[in-house]
């Protein structure tokens, strides 16, 4: 059963659509070079608007140690997303300022890069194409021995998710940004669409 994310929610507005349309994970940006950054604090108050049982993600491009675990305290957050450069050592300290979940974010230009995710030390990979937000696939035909448990993002929108629902492997959940907005802002027809094609996939009993 795919999972749905939601990333770069930045107003209350916002919230109250994934409230009414209900997907896995949101995701609030503290990388500060992205559109979609929020500080801390406001995370905190959004994700006190948001459904319970809604899981918050917090995505991090090469912050700091303290940095993250300030985050994850101050938003509550229920996950940990790494967006930049870190390396396995940088996931094992992080292990002893947080508590929740860790995924490791690859951006895979070649088949080496899906092959890394393999042996990632973190709790969840993502796979991605380009800089976080930008919009962008990547030549999903090098998923082909990913077998592990993966985020797919980059690019996806109401337009492609059902041939990413096709993929084999099958991804463990879909992660959207900009292409469920319009007017740089989330729209509610579009994220309606992109959840509803997932439901609608798991209830035909498609593979």
């Amino acid at each position: 059963m795919v999972k749905v994310k939601i990333c770069g929610i930045c107003h209350e507005s916002e919230i109250a659509i994934m409230n009414e349309l209900v997907p896995d994970f949101v995701g609030f940006v503290f990388a500060r070079k992205s559109r979609h950054f929020i500080s801390p604090e406001h995370a905190s108050f959004l994700r006190s608007k948001l459904k319970p049982g809604i899981k918050s993600v917090g995505v991090f491009n090469n912050e700091s140690l303290h940095g993250v675990a300030m985050c994850v305290e101050t938003a509550g957050l229920s996950m940990v997303q790494l967006h930049g450069d870190e390396t396995g050592e940088y996931i094992a300290a992080l292990r002893e300022y947080v508590r929740c979940p860790i995924m490791k974010v690859y951006k895979v230009v070649n088949p080496i890069d899906a092959e890394k995710a393999l042996y990632s030390t973190a709790d969840y990979v993502m796979l991605d194409g380009g800089s976080a937000g930008d919009g962008k696939t990547f030549d999903w035909s090098m998923l082909g021995r990913m077998r592990r448990k993966f985020f797919l993002s980059g690019g996806l929108n109401p337009d492609n998710i059902q041939q990413a629902l096709l993929l084999d492997p099958q991804p463990y959940a879909l992660s959207a940004n900009s292409g469920v907005e319009s007017h740089r802002t989330k729209d509610f027809r579009k994220v309606m669409k992109f959840i509803q094609t997932v439901k609608s996939f798991k209830k035909s009993g498609n593979r």
